[in-house]
């Protein structure tokens, strides 16, 4: 589907950082760090072990905070995840691909939210790409 302004009004356009993700092994231990070292609340949301994040002063959320998960298996995930908006997540898969990464998880869809798939860049790197014009 391509992204559609009229049927999703605040959706990031092609291209923009649309989401970040810390990944955490011991969710209790991460969140009481970075409540006391920056001030962050984390509200639930969704599947369990996922969280929304938001900043001292504002209740707009910034970040997601989830389960550590292995999107390639074998490795965990490391580090801050993110995602890109793109107009039409199978086309990015598939030029990603031409430009050497590697699709490792398939377009799945998040009602409500967004179609989604992850890439890994030729660096090793991996990134969401989705579309919210679901």
């Amino acid at each position: 589907m391509r992204y559609n302004r009229r049927m999703v009004p605040n959706a990031p356009p092609h291209g923009a950082i649309a989401h970040v993700a810390i990944n955490g092994d011991d969710l209790d231990r991460s969140r009481t760090f970075y409540e006391r070292m920056f001030g962050w609340t984390f509200t639930p949301w969704g599947p369990p072990g996922f969280f929304q994040i938001a900043t001292r002063g504002t209740a707009q959320p910034i970040a997601a905070f989830q389960q550590r998960r292995e999107l390639i298996d074998g490795r965990k995930t490391v580090g801050f995840e993110c995602t890109v908006a793109v107009d039409d997540v199978a086309k990015a898969l598939k030029l990603g691909a031409e430009l050497g990464g590697r699709v490792v998880m398939e377009p799945v869809t998040i009602p409500g939210v967004c179609h989604l798939a992850f890439i890994e860049d030729p660096s090793g790197n991996v990134l969401g790409l989705a579309n919210y014009a679901v």
